[in-house]
């Protein structure tokens, strides 16, 4: 293990070389054997390394260094039992620090968080243009009505994303079954409609159509997409199939509620045609909200 140091400038060193040390760690964890290095440095794939600090980490017993059998230029290093209990104990500290920085993040957002570190992960990882090459085509975006459980999740997802995301409190939940509950009850099957989207096998989104107490109008309802499913079209392809349904049923126009913080909704709303009509604010879900009525006609 790296030794105790007094001198600040040993501190910063010492820091330095032991995130480089988890580093390399990471290197032969994920490609044991053979290792390469050029010169006054050496590569874990295009990371370059220099000489001394592989020296310094052999000094203390933690990698071993020799020679390639296939090229003489390059050199193969493996780290010794105590190099390997090094580099995990740094990584088992690196862990708990990223655990304490997304610990007081509610959990859609760590999911958003870490969806994007993987995008960032695949554009700047040293294989990354021979991953990209050899990647899978983006997960397919498909729709279908509900199976047994379906509502139950929509109720559940809806609570806890807007509790997560928004700070909405137990009555918006409360508003959602009863939403959903009549939607159950008054079933009608030609007049109404819910959607359940689905990415890449895993549901991803919901939306509901249903029936308005305004002869010849339906509703858009409860339009959800899961934090890791946005960015895929999945809203965009919920709100087309309720509006092709509607047209389907002979309804004359769509119509539906939201509120004034649910841009990324609005946005879907305007592309897909619907105009803003009426907006009042309020105190809902324990929360001071600007709500919007939106119309569509059909």
């Amino acid at each position: 293990m790296p030794a105790v140091v007094e001198r600040p400038d040993e501190v910063r060193v010492e820091a330095v070389e032991s995130a480089q040390l988890a580093d390399v760690g990471r290197g032969l964890g994920r490609r044991p054997g053979r290792r390469t290095g050029w010169g006054a440095g050496c590569g874990l794939g295009r990371r370059l390394y220099p000489s001394r600090l592989l020296g310094r980490f052999e000094d203390r017993e933690l990698i071993t260094r020799g020679r390639s059998e296939q090229d003489p230029h390059r050199q193969r290093i493996s780290l010794t039992k105590g190099g390997r209990e090094a580099a995990g104990l740094l990584e088992e500290r690196s862990q708990d620090a990223v655990g304490s920085l997304l610990e007081p993040l509610p959990v859609a957002d760590r999911a958003r968080l870490v969806s994007s570190m993987r995008t960032i992960r695949t554009l700047l990882d040293a294989d990354a243009p021979r991953e990209r090459a050899e990647a899978a085509p983006s997960p397919e975006v498909s729709l279908r009505t509900t199976r047994p459980g379906g509502l139950g999740w929509m109720v559940e997802r809806n609570a806890a994303l807007y509790a997560a995301e928004y700070g909405f409190d137990l009555s918006y939940e409360a508003l959602v079954a009863r939403i959903v509950a009549e939607y159950a009850e008054n079933f009608d099957p030609e007049r109404d409609r819910t959607w359940i989207a689905e990415l890449g096998g895993e549901r991803a989104g919901a939306v509901m159509c249903v029936r308005d107490a305004r002869p010849g109008t339906a509703r858009l309802r409860l339009l959800l997409v899961e934090p890791a499913a946005r960015g895929h079209g999945v809203g965009g392809r919920l709100v087309d199939a309720c509006v092709t349904f509607a047209r389907e049923a002979g309804y004359t126009e769509l119509v539906l509620w939201t509120k004034s913080v649910l841009t990324a909704a609005r946005r879907i709303y305007e592309r897909a045609g619907f105009e803003l009509t009426a907006e009042s604010a309020h105190h809902s879900f324990g929360q001071d909200l600007v709500g919007q009525d939106w119309r569509l006609a059909l």
